[in-house]
């Protein structure tokens, strides 16, 4: 059978499981949430001043970010579980949050001033940061690939490292609620290292769990 026949055989049968492979996705989203869950009251919890600060923007536009990324990603990881799925036509998705980050860092440097610049970009938790988001996003990364052994993507490398992302979009969105650093020139530089191990290890696992 010539590989083309093979991604149209693999497609029909995907459009004929739908509804199985939507119980697979869904079910694999709400268990990752609720490892993410787990691990983080069990090893963080929230800010102690929560709901102080839940009344400021920059900590709220944090959620706003993580939310995101992890929706868009997971939006992306189902369409690259198919194997008719061009990642050319499907990668712009992702171009949703970078743009936020980028246009709350723009607002940040105009209304920090110069000197006080460093002091929001290092913060007072970088390596909790570094550590805590991988830590509650491998839980998650997992499940992720688990589903995606359910599809067949034709990039698996991609698709493990989208899984990635999402995961990293879950436990971020989870260790926002615990870091009292809020300045979006934070939350672009650790948030996006901590997440990018993460999105290492999906490709890495992609390439082995979602081999085909």
């Amino acid at each position: 059978m010539e590989t083309h026949e093979l991604i149209k055989a693999l497609a029909a049968d995907s459009r004929r499981t739908g509804a199985p492979m939507n119980t697979v996705w869904w079910g694999a989203a709400l268990m990752a949430i609720a490892i993410a869950t787990t691990v983080f009251f069990a090893l963080l919890g929230p800010r102690p001043d929560i709901a102080t600060a839940a009344q400021t923007f920059r900590f709220l536009f944090k959620f706003v970010v993580t939310i995101a990324l992890a929706a868009s990603a997971f939006v992306l990881l189902r369409m690259l579980s198919r194997p008719e799925t061009d990642p050319r036509g499907v990668l712009p998705y992702l171009a949703i949050t970078p743009a936020l980050i980028l246009a709350a860092v723009a607002i940040e440097l105009v209304v920090v001033p110069a000197e006080a610049w460093s002091t929001r970009l290092i913060g007072t938790n970088s390596l909790v940061c570094l550590t805590f988001i991988p830590l509650i996003g491998i839980g998650p990364l997992a499940l992720l690939l688990l589903a995606l052994r359910h599809g067949a993507p034709s990039h698996p490398a991609l698709a493990g490292a989208i899984a990635g992302l999402a995961a990293g979009g879950i436990a971020a969105t989870f260790y926002a609620a615990h870091c009292t650093d809020d300045s979006p020139l934070f939350v672009a530089t650790w948030y996006t290292i901590a997440i990018t191990i993460l999105t290492l290890f999906g490709a890495l696992g992609g390439r082995v769990a979602a081999r085909w």
